[in-house]
Order: structure tokens, then sequence, then C-alpha cells
């Protein structure tokens, strides 16, 4: 991959990863609500899960998208209402644990790399990625090439926003200042389905 064209895939891998988006803003929250151990999961997840999505699209995945446009309707749909729910499931979040003895927990591995697939920004930051930065014809040069940073940048994201969210946890210890940030966060993630559905 030539210098150029690799300095600007980091360029896009970076601004996709560490931009605000329902992956961060849920690794924030659980960061706050969870700690950073309990939390290795979900951030292991969200990085193999989009690791998994982009050699998907280098595979063929996005020919299935340009042949049936239905399906990216339909991805927008699911995702939006399953974020809708994760929403929801963080603004009623309790730091550390549930309400009545309940304990919370945070993402899985499984889900969070599941989540991968209905979330629109991952799969059109992975469609993107394949089109803008995989030459024809170099396809065993550049795929590489585009996971390698892809996957870097995300697991810094992922670390980065965790470890954000461990250390407001230390400012979150009030149970009403836990709820508002919970909310806050819920409204974000609400919020960053508007764009994706537009």
């Amino acid at each position: 991959m030539p210098p150029d064209i690799f300095l600007a895939l980091t360029v896009f891998a970076f601004a996709m990863a560490f931009t605000p988006g329902p992956n961060n803003i849920m690794l924030a929250a659980s960061g706050v609500n969870f700690g950073f151990s309990r939390t290795v999961p979900h951030m292991a997840g969200v990085t193999v899960g989009f690791a998994v999505l982009l050699a998907a699209c280098a595979a063929g995945l996005g020919l299935v998208f340009v042949a049936v446009p239905a399906l990216h309707v339909a991805l927008k749909v699911a995702g939006a209402v399953y974020m809708l729910w994760l929403a929801y499931k963080v603004a009623t979040a309790h730091l550390g644990g549930g309400e009545l003895g309940a304990p919370a927990r945070p993402f899985t591995f499984w889900q969070a790399a599941a989540f991968q697939w209905i979330n629109p920004k991952a799969v059109v930051a992975a469609l993107s990625a394949f089109a803008l930065y995989v030459r024809p014809g170099h396809a065993t040069s550049d795929v590489p090439a585009m996971l390698a940073v892809l996957t870097a940048a995300t697991l810094g994201s992922v670390v980065t926003w965790t470890g954000f969210g461990v250390a407001l946890r230390r400012l979150l210890r009030n149970p009403a200042h836990a709820r508002i940030f919970n909310v806050a966060m819920a409204f974000l993630l609400v919020a960053s389905i508007v764009p994706m559905v537009a």
C-alpha cells in the first residue's frame, strides 16, 4: 500500500474509531458503571466483532448491500430499534449493580461482537474503508493493511473510552450524579441514531 493511501487510511481509521458513536458511548457508560476489568469482555467483543465485520466486507459483503438495497434499510431499522433499547438500559443502569440487589451486567464478548453487525456506524465504516482504501487488483496487500490499521484504531478507542468512563467513576459516586450521567449517555446514544437513519 502506497504511503499516501496508508496515511489517509490511518486518519480515517482513527477518526471513525475515536469519534462518539454507539460503541464509544456504551463503553464509557460501562466504565462508569462497572469499572475497567468488568468491561474487558465488552471491549474485546467490539474489537474482534469489528475485525470480523471488516473481513466479511473484504470477502464481498459490500456487494450484497449493493445488490439488495432493502438490506441497508433493514439494517438501519434493526440498529435503531436495538440502540433505543440499549439507551433505555444505559439510562436505568446503576453504578456497580442493579436495583433491589439484582446486579446489572456489562455487555458480554458475544453481545458486543454481534452488535457490530447492526451498528450502522460500524457497518458504514467497514464498507467505506474497503471501498476507499483497497485498490483494485491489490487486495492481497491492501486488505491486511486495512484490517491491521482499523483493528489497532478500534483497540485504542475502546481502551480510551472505557478509561474515560473509569476516570469519571470517582466523580459519580453520588447516585444522583451517576443517574444524570447515565441519562446523558442514553440521550447521546439516541442522538447518534439520527444521522445513521436519516
